[in-house]
């Protein structure tokens, strides 16, 4: 269900308080594998590195308040499951995560509409393709596929429940073409 009444824009550092509350509540009470805090520190992180996209890390609004976050980011497909530091003319993804929606307002059409406006918003972005880590049920309803079916695979020290748990997109018609290699979340830390 896509809703007409949300405003999505980027997020502002007037945000960032709502967005940690947001984030570590909907983690805490809706996931059954986090309290929220890994996300939250997650999201500080990125925003201190070169692979923060500020126009590209949305907030949904709904009567004023913050009902839903996404954040796409910057993240270099690496040849080795170990990131090497800056590589010659890496292969960039975006990876996007994390995503929530408010906890009291779950199954309102309010992630979907986020992630299909943030979607359209990283495809004007200069990527091969864009990431995500979760459910593949759900994302598979907004084109994702299993990375590796393309060759593209997830490292060590982010476990998934199973490997349809990394998905990818093409940002546009043959942009993956001929890519391989791994994900490698470290190097956020590493930057």
């Amino acid at each position: 269900m896509i809703r007409n009444d949300l405003t999505i824009r980027p997020e502002t550092p007037a945000d960032y308080a709502a967005i940690d509350q947001l984030v570590q509540r909907t983690f805490a009470q809706h996931t059954g594998y986090s309290d929220g805090a890994g996300e939250v520190a997650f999201i500080h992180e990125i925003r201190e590195k070169p692979y923060y996209v500020p126009e590209l890390s949305l907030v949904a609004i709904l009567d004023e308040q913050i009902v839903g976050h996404v954040m796409f980011s910057r993240l270099p497909l690496c040849p080795t499951s170990q990131w090497g530091g800056d590589m010659e003319a890496p292969t960039e993804l975006l990876v996007m995560g994390p995503v929530a929606v408010h906890a009291d307002r779950i199954h309102q059409g309010i992630g979907e509409t986020m992630i299909r406006q943030g979607l359209e918003r990283a495809r004007a972005y200069d990527c091969k393709g864009i990431v995500v880590e979760g459910d593949w049920h759900y994302y598979s309803r907004f084109g994702f596929e299993t990375s590796a079916d393309r060759g593209i695979y997830a490292t060590s020290g982010y476990p998934l429940q199973e490997p349809r748990c990394m998905m990818i997109q093409e940002n546009a018609p043959g942009r993956l073409e001929g890519q391989k290699g791994y994900i490698v979340f470290a190097m956020y830390e590493n930057a």
